[in-house]
This record gives C-alpha cells, sequence and structure tokens, in this order.
C-alpha cells in the first residue's frame, strides 16, 4: 500500500479527538518553539452547519516563555466525501484538503507570504502537517503530529 494511508471520507476520519506536538521553526532566527495539546474536530453548533469545527487548544512556548494558545477553523464537505474545504473561523477560505491517497499539498497567500502545507496520512490514528511559510514577513517551517486519543 505504500506510505501513506489512502482516506476514503475526511470528515469521518478527522472526527473525534487528537493530541497534537507541534514543533515551529524560524529558519531566518533559528529560534524553536512548541505546541503541545488536543484538536477536537465535532459537530459545528446550528443544524445549518455541515462539516466540522476544528477547535484546538493547549500550550505554546517560545523563547522559554508558555503561553495558553487556542484556534478555531471550520471543515466542509467537500465535492467528494475524501475531500474538505477549510475556513478560518470567520468563514475566509484557507485551503482545500483531499486525502484520497493519504497525502495533499495545499496553498495559503497570507498578504505577501506564501503558505504551503504538506498534509500525510500514515494509519488511522496518525497524521502529520508540515506548514512551509515564506516571504518577506516569514520564514518558518511548522509540523505537527496528529495522535488519535483523548
Amino acid at each position: 500500500m505504500g506510505e501513506f494511508w489512502p482516506v476514503p471520507d475526511v470528515l469521518s476520519y478527522l472526527a473525534g479527538s487528537w493530541r497534537v506536538r507541534r514543533t515551529v521553526r524560524d529558519l531566518a532566527s533559528g529560534a524553536e518553539g512548541h505546541f503541545t495539546g488536543t484538536t477536537v474536530f465535532g459537530p459545528p453548533e446550528g443544524a445549518e452547519h455541515a462539516g466540522l469545527l476544528h477547535h484546538e487548544s493547549g500550550t505554546f512556548t517560545w523563547q522559554g516563555v508558555a503561553r495558553p494558545a487556542e484556534r478555531t477553523l471550520r471543515f466542509l464537505p467537500g465535492a467528494i466525501p475524501a475531500a474538505a474545504l477549510v475556513q478560518f473561523s470567520d468563514g475566509r477560505p484557507f485551503h482545500d484538503l483531499d486525502l484520497t491517497t493519504g497525502r495533499h499539498t495545499a496553498d495559503h497567500p497570507c498578504s505577501a507570504d506564501l503558505y504551503r502545507g504538506e498534509f500525510s496520512v500514515f494509519a488511522s490514528d496518525r497524521w502529520r502537517t508540515v506548514w512551509r511559510v515564506g516571504g518577506p514577513a516569514k520564514d518558518l517551517v511548522l509540523t505537527t503530529d496528529y495522535a488519535r486519543g483523548d
């Protein structure tokens, strides 16, 4: 089957609770930080919304200072079950996500910077994202590992 685990239905795959470990490297300065916490993919409030609400919460440590951190995204059904449209919490588009092959690359322009995400699924309970952020304002690599669990 290869290195990647194909996902026939992305929203079903993501639903539930995941442990999260992220490293953030600033390639320009050499600084490194990390985030640990949980991500819960659950149904959004209200029957008018489809898809999943992604809520991440935990602790982000940067240059020795730990702070609480959280974010919310929306994962909406895509054109096929293996795909989703990802939005920021305010409804702005973020990127598409198609895990049919177990791997996907997505781009998100943000001002003059470009975010390029690589998504890799390794098993029913393990996947990873690597975002490379480049441009005049940022030069970062964010690597996030997700493992199924409470």
